[in-house]
């Protein structure tokens, strides 16, 4: 165990006897002779006493010396001591957030019963839903996303930086091959096309490397736009100076938290170099000042980038809470396998607040109105290349209503897979000053759930099965006011 938490630990025992002898640190001082303040150092954690100071406070406090500095605590402060010696306060990123890890400790010590049965009853949803360390650490990274509204400018800057450095003419397409002139000729790397494909097992990967060589592996099947996204992240790792890093595109675990947050960091580094900030801005401003909406505008403004559509989309989080003061939004991505009735979400954020298109653990079917899975829908039987579609979708008693585009691509990885990604803004009069065409009667209305399971709408054509939660709901509801109406009558 780490020094700090063996001062920690020794520190907490020493408050939990005091104050089960009823003494305050003004009386421990006047019983042992040692100072109020060196007192409150040593329970705070902040120092260990020497052994004659130890001596002084067991035969004072009439503990004997081998249970002061044993490392075993008592059923109330067992938790805490279990919780030091994981070291999961090590992987939480407490700094992310401004949070000390002294002061964690301080309130856990304060109250350990009550922490305990909080921390116990937090793990025991994680394991009921499957959620790991990785899934702890991409929520983590959510949290802090969405506390920074998805934009950071130092990131922004260094895109910038690196553009002047290297001769990047932003105004234009970024293309792998520039990029790939720079990683060579700067960074030493080489590229490898061949031998990742000769792995089955590894068809979803898209790239691997390979530090000792500098060896970047390549599928051979990936396009322009996923290599170009592959080289701006390989550039960003050397020219932001990351050495705790992802070697494989997709992940398949991560070891730290640090691994996590430099691989966003990356990616954010290159989409803001392949969708630089002053041109799509420009761009989302011509198609929100125009009365009509135009599908083929906003069609033309991916084509017009070196991007995919998710990188689009992705960048849009960026762009319209700092650039259009649009804060409230959502961004989703589906997956679904023809032939499967389930669709899954498998990336979700949410902008300032949790929307309701959100993610469900319980099996549940969501809503077939949503445009997200229409356009899976549409993507798989008219066999395109990419399906685009927007709508405004209504939920259910007054909630809000939110403008949704949405795209669909094939998964280039998995045979008969396909995937959509959507961004959601909310309406509110703020939006409506922003984007000339909310009110265009072209732009289809849906009212929309978010499962099936917990659906009110009651003519919905697309429903997969019965409301039997919200059925439920109801049920509970009419049992609680019955018996509250009785014992009115009763009392």
């Amino acid at each position: 165990m780490e020094e700090d938490y063996i001062k920690l630990i020794f520190g907490l025992k020493l408050k939990q006897i005091r104050t089960d002898r009823n003494l305050s640190l003004f009386g421990l001082s006047k019983l042992s002779g040692l100072s109020k303040s060196y007192l409150n150092e040593i329970e705070k954690g902040k120092k260990y006493p020497k052994p004659d100071k130890i001596s002084i406070l067991a035969e004072k406090l009439d503990v004997p010396y081998d249970q002061m500095v044993s490392l075993k605590l008592d059923k109330n402060l067992a938790p805490i001591g279990e919780i030091l010696q994981s070291k999961v306060l090590k992987e939480i990123p407490l700094d992310l957030f401004g949070i000390k890890e002294s002061t964690l400790i301080d309130i856990v010590s304060n109250a350990p019963a009550k922490m305990n049965a909080f921390i116990s009853t937090i793990i025991k949803i994680a394991q009921n839903y499957d959620f790991g360390k990785e899934s702890f650490f991409l929520a983590s990274l959510r949290s802090f996303q969405e506390a920074n509204h998805n934009y950071f400018d130092e990131l922004e800057q260094q895109v910038l930086k690196f553009s002047k450095a290297y001769q990047i003419d932003l105004s234009q397409n970024v293309t792998s091959q520039e990029l790939e002139e720079i990683l060579v000729e700067e960074y030493g790397y080489t590229i490898n096309n061949k031998d990742l494909e000769k792995h089955k097992e590894l068809d979803a990967l898209r790239s691997i490397f390979v530090p000792k060589t500098k060896t970047l592996l390549l599928a051979n099947h990936i396009d322009e736009a996923q290599r170009t996204f592959i080289y701006a992240k390989e550039i960003a790792f050397n020219f932001l100076g990351y050495k705790e890093r992802l070697y494989t595109f997709s992940w398949i675990k991560f070891e730290n938290f640090d691994q996590v947050l430099n691989n966003f960091y990356a990616s954010y580094f290159a989409g803001a170099m392949i969708l630089p900030r002053e041109p799509f801005t420009k761009q989302l401003k011509q198609l929100f000042n125009k009365k009509t909406f135009d599908p083929g505008l906003f069609i033309k403004m991916i084509d017009s980038f070196n991007a995919s559509p998710e990188s689009l989309y992705q960048r849009m989080t960026n762009i319209l809470p700092k650039d259009f003061n649009v804060q409230n939004l959502f961004f989703l991505r589906f997956v679904h396998k023809k032939g499967d009735e389930k669709y899954y979400l498998t990336k979700e954020l949410h902008l300032s607040h949790q929307h309701s298109p959100h993610a469900n653990e319980n099996n549940e079917h969501y809503c077939r109105r949503w445009v997200s899975l229409r356009v899976l829908q549409k993507i798989i039987k008219k066999k395109e290349k990419h399906v685009f579609d927007v709508q405004i979708s209504h939920y259910p008693n007054n909630q809000p209503s939110y403008l949704v585009f949405s795209s669909a691509t094939k998964d280039p990885f998995k045979e008969n897979q396909y995937r959509s990604i959507s961004i959601g803004i909310l309406i509110n009069p703020q939006l409506k000053r922003k984007i000339a065409f909310l009110d265009d009667p072209k732009i289809e209305n849906y009212h929309v759930g978010v499962t099936c399971e917990r659906c009110p709408i009651t003519d919905c054509k697309e429903r997969i099965v019965p409301p039997k939660i919200l059925e439920k709901e109801l049920l509970n509801q009419k049992i609680e006011a019955t018996v509250e109406h009785l014992m009115d009558n009763l009392s």
